[in-house]
């Protein structure tokens, strides 16, 4: 019941941002545009509206499973997709990338097989035996994150005085902005196979919140487990900072919220986090787009906004913040 309410909370943002634009639509005209695609107000829907609307549920809900297989996995609170480095990863590469000048269409695959190959180096790292030890993980993750990050400083330093910085500025605050379907047509089947991977999981993952030695005990192969969990999050984690640049919170806050709502069951879980996720970042990119239109706020930086004060209040207003 909770699952269909928040299905229906998911549609209902995603409608109303649908009316959102620099134009300004009635919504008979927009339905119409949906039902027989021609003419302008159809180019406006269909070009520009509903590839921004798809690309923002799947930024959102891809960050929020990342952060609830992550947080359980490692059964820590305040971890989130880009503890990582999976983004650092990413936008080292596609910083460099724009500032060589390198065609566009190549930057996203670029971003991507760099944000997977840190996630790769950060779990070589972490490597414990055969499986992960989450201390390392942590660890090496902060560090790689806060190498690229000092990577990424020294480019802005050199290119401050061209025409790349901004574009790149702009990026790495998040953005939904000059996203289409071709960068959703590459990028999806990336996440579909990280949520499927983590859909697989969710036995074990319910047992390793219980910790290692009673998931092993229970006849989960815990090494396995781990390099799963952390193989979807990875691909979950790229996938969306391809798309969408550097957006924080959504996958440390949202998990929270939904266990709230449906509880600590995995099976719940990771699809209370995926609605939740898309809503809340469709939401976000509505209200970034019309603040200020016809400029627009970044989205990451709207959802900094919103995620600190989200975050403080549910730590303080309750006991725990369990995994």
């Amino acid at each position: 019941m909770r699952l269909t309410a928040l299905a229906g909370l998911a549609l209902a943002v995603t409608l109303a941002a649908l009316l959102v634009g620099g134009t300004m639509l009635p919504p008979e005209a927009i339905l119409r545009a949906l039902v027989r695609p021609r003419g302008d107000v159809a180019t406006i829907v269909w070009q520009l509206r509903l590839p921004r609307l798809c690309i923002g549920l799947v930024v959102g809900a891809s960050l929020a499973i990342a952060g609830a297989l992550l947080q359980g996995m490692l059964r820590n609170p305040l971890v989130d997709p880009y503890l990582t480095g999976v983004s650092a990863g990413a936008a080292v590469a596609i910083v460099i990338a724009m500032s060589a000048g390198i065609a566009i269409g190549a930057v996203p695959a670029l971003g991507f097989g760099a944000g997977i190959a840190t996630a790769l180096l950060v779990a070589a790292l972490a490597r414990r035996g055969t499986g992960l030890d989450a201390t390392r993980l942590i660890l090496a993750g902060v560090s790689l994150s806060s190498l690229f990050a000092a990577v990424i400083a020294l480019v802005l330093t050199r290119l401050q005085s061209t025409e790349a910085a901004p574009a790149i500025v702009g990026w790495l605050a998040g953005s939904l902005a000059g996203r289409g379907w071709s960068d959703l047509g590459f990028s999806v089947p990336y996440a579909a196979a990280g949520t499927a991977i983590a859909l697989f999981s969710v036995p074990a993952l319910n047992a390793l919140r219980l910790g290692d030695v009673r998931a092993q005990a229970a006849g989960v192969n815990v090494d396995r487990a781990q390099w799963l969990i952390l193989a979807a999050a990875s691909l979950l984690t790229a996938c969306a900072v391809t798309l969408s640049g550097t957006i924080g919170f959504v996958g440390l806050i949202v998990p929270h919220v939904a266990r709230r709502v449906v509880g600590s069951d995995a099976r719940l879980l990771i699809l209370a986090s995926a609605l939740l996720g898309g809503a809340l970042t469709v939401a976000a990119d509505a209200v970034a787009r019309t603040v200020i239109a016809p400029a627009e706020i970044p989205i990451g930086v709207l959802l900094a906004f919103i995620g600190v004060p989200a975050f403080l209040y549910l730590y303080l207003h309750g006991r725990t913040m369990a995994v």
